[in-house]
């Protein structure tokens, strides 16, 4: 089944007024010429197994764009992880308090290495549930769900509210993460092993100075259908533009196929969306 097409402008965020002074700035959205121009690109993409949905933000010309909206929540697999560690951090600044070289050990080994059972000691570190329901509060996502069961791998997600995590944890504006925690996110982010330097870093620049892309991926077999959840998240430099990216997918016959949908969506993504932007 091919991805669905929708191309709208990422909606303003509604922060509950308990939260709402450190919530973080949104965007404004680009004109509908950009998110016609990446609709028009992806539509004409070969069709794809399962499902997929894209989301481009530029930093610096403050427009975004999303394709695929309509077709709902995904799981976010390891993606979540970047949600975990911002939710560890937030508690860390609330009392006022660096992280333990324990919680940095692990932390690295979740981001760096995707490592599971780091996952598992943060995962509880945070509270699970609530605390990841909580500090979403604060970040600003509105529609990312936590699992009923506690398993954080099933946590539902959409790629504007991926949008909203990445503003608030590598974005350059307004967050309730401070410089250093926005930094120490990125350094990990950015440092990822060789074999999982795949997905949205497809569509950067690859011989820019500066350019390494700032990533998270996720891959999930479900074992009732044996098809693939594979996502991708992060930041990018293309053209001069500082990009922040999410490609959203499930259904995927195999993890092969998956990854290369998604490079295959993120590259032509964001080609169309810089392009349009210079018109």
């Amino acid at each position: 089944m091919a991805g669905l097409a929708l191309a709208v402008a990422v909606p303003a965020s509604v922060l509950t007024a308990a939260h709402a002074a450190d919530g973080p700035a949104r965007t404004a959205p680009t004109s509908a010429g950009v998110d016609s121009a990446m609709s028009k690109a992806l539509d004409a993409l070969p069709a794809s197994d399962g499902r997929y949905t894209v989301a481009v933000e530029d930093l610096h010309g403050r427009g975004s764009a999303v394709y695929g909206e309509e077709t709902g929540a995904f799981d976010t697999a390891s993606v979540v992880k970047v949600d975990i560690l911002a939710a560890l951090l937030l508690d860390a600044q609330d009392r006022g308090e660096p992280l333990t070289a324990q919680q940095k050990k692990l932390a690295a080994a979740m981001i760096r290495s995707s490592d599971n059972d780091a996952t598992n000691a943060l995962w509880k570190a945070i509270g699970g549930t609530d605390g990841l329901n909580a500090a979403n509060k604060r970040l600003g996502l509105k529609d990312t769900r936590t699992d009923k069961d506690g398993h954080w791998g099933l946590t539902r997600t959409t790629a504007a509210d991926q949008m909203v995590l990445l503003e608030a944890v590598l974005g350059d504006g307004h967050s309730p993460l401070t410089a250093p925690s926005r930094g120490y996110l990125r350094s990990l982010m950015s440092t990822v092993e060789a074999n999982q330097r795949w997905g949205i870093s497809a569509a950067a620049d690859s011989k820019r100075p500066g350019a390494t892309p700032a990533l998270k991926n996720g891959w999930l077999p479900r074992s009732e259908t044996e098809l693939w959840d594979i996502n991708s998240i992060g930041r990018v430099e293309y053209g001069g533009h500082t990009l922040l990216v999410a490609v959203l997918s499930d259904g995927q016959p195999s993890y092969k196929k998956g990854v290369d949908l998604v490079e295959r969506a993120a590259t032509t993504a964001v080609k169309a969306f810089v392009k349009a932007e210079r018109r």
